[in-house]
């Protein structure tokens, strides 16, 4: 698939990218036509903010190219990361629930994101028309909650080594490149993102990774984890 991200998006780009997310896959051509003529293409800089607590939930967006964390911040300024997106991921969804301010940011990471943007107030008349789609919107928000619950039992019920562990062999397992027995895990994250992600301390992030590595589990550096083993890593 080949994306034009430059200052403009053509409608001909917008509708094959639509056409790539399994979410509009079933739809016709008169329908996708009709869709992207609601969409809007933008761009942000690295470290950049798409959108923060308190502001008005009135898109839906679909990230291209880049990667994009989610989150919020404790009154202390802590910050939670709630999700990691990478290119096709939905994010902005809570719009469609009834959520009318945000509570969470969306920010771009270590490089420029593109995205697209659809109005909430043209997305909803387009779901109530389209069930099959409504449906797939169901399932995708029902997995992200899903996800956060797993996130929870595993903050009361499991230690910090295991759930930076966890947090590796998942992220491994999704996106990592298989080398022989091995598993090259490329990324963005800092430890201290890590550590946001996983509900530790980057001191405790630091002394786990440094422990794998010593037991010959891993090898890392500041963009990669090379797993030796993902079958013996505990």
């Amino acid at each position: 698939m080949t994306i034009k991200t430059g200052s403009i998006m053509e409608k001909t780009d917008k509708k094959i990218f639509l056409r790539s997310l399994p979410l509009f896959s079933d739809l016709q051509d008169s329908e996708l036509n009709e869709l992207t003529g609601f969409v809007q293409f933008q761009k942000k800089s690295r470290y950049n903010y798409i959108y923060l607590p308190d502001e008005t939930s009135d898109a839906l967006f679909f990230l291209i190219k880049g990667i994009v964390k989610t989150g919020t911040h404790f009154n202390d300024g802590r910050e939670v990361i709630k999700s990691i997106l990478h290119p096709q991921s939905m994010f902005g969804e809570m719009a469609l629930v009834g959520e009318l301010k945000r509570r969470d940011f969306a920010r771009a990471m270590n490089e420029e994101v593109s995205y697209i943007s659809i109005p909430i107030s043209e997305f909803k008349p387009f779901m109530n028309v389209q069930p099959d789609l409504s449906n797939k919107v169901l399932s995708l928000i029902g997995k992200r909650l899903e996800s956060a619950e797993d996130r929870l039992e595993a903050l009361i019920f499991k230690d910090a080594r295991t759930r930076i562990i966890e947090f590796i062999k998942d992220s491994a397992t999704k996106r990592g490149r298989k080398i022989g027995y091995e598993t090259l895990l490329k990324h963005c994250l800092t430890q201290q993102d890590i550590a946001n992600l996983t509900g530790t301390s980057r001191q405790t992030v630091t002394s786990v990774l440094n422990d794998l590595r010593k037991s010959n589990l891993i090898h890392f550096n500041r963009n990669s984890i090379l797993i030796r083993d993902i079958a013996k890593l505990s």
